[in-house]
């Protein structure tokens, strides 16, 4: 039944987009019922709001804990327009029929997700009128709509607009969703008290809401469909919430190549730049300016760059752009924390790609990382601290008779940071802070080495050799030192390790020991 919308109550905890949709509605002729800071914000605005305590003849109470559960509010939510009964009871109790409601609730997730929270902060964020607002409109969805996110005002208003209502195909979509976030809502609640002091990323029921941004072309092949959703509650930069500047829409593939990127890029202080193929680095570099990082990390691997996707840690600058415009070279894509207008301007303008190209802005990289790691298995998942703890250099150690030059120690600390984002059995070639080489994803540490060496090729020469795991025995260095690789730096802890050591004193070559491993498969 489609009912023309004369009537709105608003309350939302997130803003976002709110004051040009109530404008809109307005414009259709929608009266609007409002609280607390939602009503301010809209009169600020500048909207005509009713108060709803006007409306109900009773105050909000307790800090605004007791505002939207009156009967003048619900009856108008419930009431069945194709029943005379109900429509009867609301007319002699002078209570009006509401035909849309918009509300979001209070930032429970987002509260308990940010860590430090106290038991009394958490509680004072779970909503209560809120979400009986919400279920009470959904299960009455053949006459009322629900808007419980502000990517769904577009949809709504533009129905209002071209006929005054909203179809029931919509309105019954609006009310799944609903259900759905309130059922997520509660989720978290419960989880809340039933894991209370046990670390987040381990609760004892993992209940995740994910709700879907894109359908993509298709997944990693042609055959095979695909979509990306974005996680509720997660903050920091990401992906799934960065605001793509140009090119053509994103592919399965792209996107665990720029994630890689991102969470790689973040490592470090200084200005710098990694290329990723095949969700590996085949280049990488920091530097005094991104535009020298950038043409250091290029010419790491020359013909594995082709095609590639690539992190940068700073703002695009146009210095940055000039590199990645020269003759020659096509990437993917580009993820930055943002782009100068000019910079953009060169990438979509001068290149042969133009405007193929994906840029994604992602905002500030100092915000915090994520607490956990998803990865699904066949009937289940696997969960796990993301390997983003910084390393303790307190706890390295100078195994051998030779010490690293000063020089060194700086490609020591380069190469260990790039080799935990390094398929196992990770080897990784660097100089100058820029990567040279890279054996990934071997089934022997030693095919690994060989495959850096081969990819370095001359540039092998005064190279560190960072590994992601111990050396099981001493024939890795016997051939980094042929290559002449200049210091090694592993976690050690292998029964070989007096052998190893011996090997790198006999071809006087200075190894650290770690302590710590960093597979990644």
């Amino acid at each position: 039944m489609n009912t023309p919308v004369r009537r709105a109550i608003i309350s939302v905890s997130d803003k976002l987009g709110l004051a040009d949709f109530a404008r809109g509605l307005a414009d259709c002729g929608i009266e609007i019922f409002s609280t607390g800071g939602t009503r301010k914000h809209l009169e600020h605005a500048g909207r005509t709001v009713t108060d709803v305590s006007a409306y109900t003849g009773f105050p909000e109470m307790m800090e605004g804990r007791l505002k939207t559960l009156h009967p003048r509010v619900f009856g108008g939510l419930l009431c069945r327009r194709d029943r005379a009964d109900d429509m009867a009871a609301i007319s002699e109790q002078g209570i009006e029929p509401f035909e849309l409601v918009v509300v979001n609730l209070y930032p429970f997730e987002a509260t308990i997700a940010r860590g430090g929270a106290t038991h009394e902060e958490a509680i004072e964020q779970i909503d209560i009128g809120g979400p009986s607002l919400i279920r009470a409109a959904a299960k009455n969805h053949a006459f009322t709509a629900v808007v419980t996110h502000p990517e769904q005002y577009s949809a709504v208003l533009q129905e209002i607009m071209a006929t005054g209502c909203v179809s029931d195909e919509l309105r019954q979509r609006l009310a799944a969703e609903a259900f759905a976030r309130t059922a997520a809502y509660d989720r978290a609640i419960a989880d809340f008290f039933v894991d209370e002091g046990v670390p987040r990323e381990f609760p004892a029921t993992l209940n995740l809401v994910l709700r879907r941004k894109a359908s993509l072309r298709y997944g990693e092949n042609p055959h095979q469909r695909a979509s990306v959703y974005r996680e509720l509650g997660t903050r920091g930069p990401s992906l799934v919430t960065a605001r793509q500047l140009n090119g053509k829409e994103l592919s399965y593939n792209n996107l665990l190549d720029l994630d890689s990127a991102l969470n790689m890029v973040r490592l470090f202080p200084r200005p710098a730049v990694v290329v990723i193929k095949h969700n590996n680095p085949c280049g990488a570099a920091t530097a005094k300016t991104l535009a020298e990082a950038t043409r250091q990390a290029l010419a790491g691997d020359p013909v594995s760059a082709y095609g590639s996707v690539l992190g940068f840690n700073r703002t695009m600058d146009v210095a940055t752009a000039e590199v990645l415009a020269e003759p020659g070279l096509f990437v993917e894509g580009a993820v930055a924390p943002d782009y100068e207008a000019a910079a953009v301007g060169i990438l979509t303008t001068r290149p042969k790609w133009k405007k193929n190209v994906r840029l994604m802005q992602v905002g500030r990289l100092d915000d915090a990382w994520s607490t956990r790691h998803l990865r699904f298995i066949e009937g289940g998942m696997l969960v796990q601290q993301p390997d983003t703890i910084a390393d303790e250099e307190d706890q390295w150690k100078v195994v051998t008779d030779t010490e690293p030059t000063t020089e060194l120690w700086e490609d020591l600390r380069f190469g260990w940071a790039i080799v935990r984002h390094v398929k196992s059995n990770a080897i990784v070639l660097a100089k100058n802070q820029s990567l040279r080489g890279v054996g990934a994803g071997q089934m022997s540490r030693v095919d690994s080495v060989e495959i850096s060496i081969h990819k370095a090729g001359e540039q092998a020469a005064g190279c560190i050799l960072a590994s992601d795991a111990f050396f099981p025995f001493p024939d890795s260095i016997h051939r980094a030192a042929d290559a002449g690789v200049a210091a090694v730096i592993q976690p050690g802890g292998s029964i070989r390790d007096p052998e190893v050591i011996a090997a790198c004193n006999e071809r006087n070559l200075p190894m650290i020991f770690t302590k710590r491993r960093h597979f990644r498969h």
